[in-house]
């Protein structure tokens, strides 16, 4: 029999980045964090994709805003996902430093990429929207190494030196 449990064991086997959607929307700082992202969906244009649940309070307010910023989070900023994806909704962003353009999206300082972002197009997947985003601005730290959220956990990407 095919549950919700079985699913999320077996699905926290497959590895995922962690990003920040986020913007600033009449002087308020919104954001969600989410695994679900995915690159390369097109070149031409530029499209990426996240899965929002239909549920998300913050995902009606980053759609409305429009614009938005795309972080990608490191292996040393394990506490401000904790801190993000917490339940203090009006705390959520303290201390943690961010830069907003003047469009209003968001991106972390220190992320080893990030993006700013329009909506580009959005369907209904399940419990879920499936939403395309299109990249109008995209920039890395080449030395930075993204974290990874596996098996229920913040982790960090370890090199093998093994050689091939």
């Amino acid at each position: 029999m095919l549950t919700d449990i079985a699913l999320r064991e077996a699905y926290s086997h497959f590895p995922q980045g962690v990003v920040l959607l986020a913007a600033e929307v009449d002087g308020v700082r919104h954001g969600l964090l989410a695994s679900t992202f995915t690159v390369g969906v097109s070149l031409t244009p530029p499209l990426v994709s996240v899965a929002v649940q239909r549920s998300s309070r913050t995902w009606p307010v980053l759609r409305e805003h429009g614009r938005l910023g795309v972080s990608v989070l490191g292996q040393k900023q394990s506490g401000v996902a904790r801190q993000l994806a917490g339940p203090d909704r009006e705390h959520r962003f303290d201390g943690i430093a961010v830069d907003i353009d003047a469009q209003g999206a968001l991106t972390l300082q220190g992320a080893p990429a990030w993006m700013t972002v329009r909506l580009y197009d959005e369907m209904r997947a399940g419990d879920h929207d499936l939403v395309l985003l299109e990249v109008l601005s995209i920039d890395s730290l080449p030395e930075a190494e993204a974290m990874v959220f596996h098996r229920s956990r913040f982790r960090e990407l370890v090199p093998d030196d093994l050689p091939l």
